[in-house]
């Protein structure tokens, strides 16, 4: 996230607009000049993280990222990918603002064209990665969301995070659900290389509910969260879309002992490795040292 909220002079851009269908009342990229968001800069979304690192780095453009990446790249003599997600694509596109070609502009004056190009393309809606898919071979994952977790670990499903947007304006019924049924995973290979679904559709944890049909606090801190959930049976999600012929890229680990179940008892390793033995091609993670210390088996 951004300090804007601490820039006064910004204070009347914030709006209330329709976003995927939901009126959303927040600060909206396309009301500033870049000029202007360059004054803005990087600010830790979660309160329970370190916060000193608040206000010290502006907003990268995406040509810095790549330029960044390249740079890197040539220093450590290994490859540095990038993988951008195209962001509410139907919601730009409604203010004239699509901008998938000029993503595929910039990505071919960077040389990146190709499927072994170290790129990935990926989007919560389907219609831009078709689109995509017929202009060029750069890889793409479909992301797969949800609401949230039930007591027995099942994701559920609530607009605007029960189906992708551009299902939604055709009235496509189909939920993030059925997209991973391995009907739906098969249909995903027809335009994309990967899908990203959210980690809990792979291992859920559930809680265990006392007689007074309330949550048990297992343990003993006064709190609900994560760790007062146990795993629950890994699904078939990874299989069905290797059957299919798709990578799987799941989101989001986070490392803090409230954000892991009580199985892994507060170690972020083991949960990577649950994960993992599943066959999992890759992760997007907050903490990418404890990611790798789990692929690398320390």
């Amino acid at each position: 996230t951004t300090d804007v909220a601490d820039h006064p002079e910004f204070a009347s851009r914030k709006t209330t607009r329709k976003l995927d269908g939901i009126e959303t009342t927040d600060w909206f990229a396309n009301d500033f000049t870049l000029a202007e968001i360059k004054t803005l800069r990087a600010k830790q979304a979660f309160a329970d993280r370190d916060q000193s690192h608040n206000g010290k780095y502006e907003i990268p453009t995406f040509q810095e990222v790549i330029d960044l990446a390249k740079a890197e790249s040539a220093r450590s003599g290994r490859t540095i990918g990038i993988y951008p997600e195209t962001k509410h694509p139907t919601y730009h596109a409604s203010l004239g603002l699509a901008f998938e070609d000029k993503l595929l502009d910039m990505l071919k004056a960077a040389g990146w064209t190709e499927k072994n190009s170290p790129v990935f393309i990926q989007s919560f809606e389907t219609a831009n990665l078709k689109y995509l898919r017929k202009k060029t071979q750069i890889r793409l994952v479909q992301l797969v969301d949800g609401d949230g977790v039930d007591k027995d670990g099942k994701v559920t499903l609530a607009a605007p995070f029960d189906r992708p947007y551009d299902f939604a304006v055709l009235g496509d019924k189909r939920s993030f659900q059925d997209m991973l049924s391995p009907e739906g995973l098969r249909e995903i290979a027809t335009y994309a290389d990967g899908v990203g679904p959210w980690k809990v559709y792979l291992i859920g944890a559930r809680q265990t509910i006392g007689p007074d049909g309330k949550p048990k606090d297992l343990n003993g801190d006064g709190k609900i969260d994560e760790r007062d959930r146990t795993v629950i049976a890994p699904t078939d999600v990874v299989k069905d879309a290797h059957a299919a012929g798709l990578l799987v890229h799941p989101w989001a680990y986070r490392s803090e002992a409230t954000r892991l179940a009580a199985d892994y008892n507060g170690d972020p390793i083991a949960e990577y490795k649950a994960h993992l033995a599943l066959g999992v091609d890759g992760v997007f993670t907050d903490f990418t040292d404890h990611a790798v210390k789990a692929r690398d088996g320390k």
